[in-house]
């Protein structure tokens, strides 16, 4: 009933991922959503960031911020950490995520998503045909609309949880 929600894996953290493997297996391409994702919502590239994606960049992964926020909040992000981006994504919508494969010259084979957001990030990544990561959010400070959906996410992450138990 969920399972188009569902992530292919779920971690604490961006930062926690293991960028190195996915390399070694394959993965040329991931997309990142911004807010929550890779910084508090709002909030500047910091220097962890920026240290991330200079490792990413130095093993030859390519990368692309895609979110749904508007050109003022994620040019100087993508400008600070060196990265393609597309803003006012639409979110779940197909389209861009298509757009920033075609940008960064990757397939739905090669490419993985990272994200906060069940409802937008992993669900637009599943109708893309993309893997996905869900990450919990870095910080609790949220959007009202975000709030809103973070109860009803709650749900399908209870029965994600129980179906990784079977």
């Amino acid at each position: 009933m969920f399972e188009q929600f569902f992530p292919d894996e779920y971690l604490d953290s961006t930062y926690k991922i293991d960028f190195d493997k996915l390399y070694r297996e394959g993965c040329r391409g991931v997309l990142f959503d911004i807010d929550n994702t890779l910084v508090p919502h709002g909030e500047p590239a910091d220097d962890r960031a920026k240290k991330f994606f200079a490792h990413l960049r130095d093993m030859g992964m390519k990368y692309c911020l895609i979110s749904n926020n508007q050109l003022p909040r994620v040019k100087p992000f993508a400008e600070e950490v060196g990265a393609l981006f597309i803003e006012n994504a639409h979110k779940p919508s197909r389209k861009n995520y298509e757009k920033a494969m075609q940008l960064m010259g990757t397939t739905t084979k090669n490419t993985v998503f990272v994200g906060d957001q069940l409802f937008t990030d992993v669900y637009g990544a599943k109708r893309t045909g993309i893997p996905s990561i869900l990450v919990k959010p870095i910080h609790p400070k949220e959007e009202i609309q975000i709030v809103l959906k973070r109860y009803l996410e709650k749900i399908v992450l209870h029965f994600y949880k129980k179906s990784k138990l079977k």
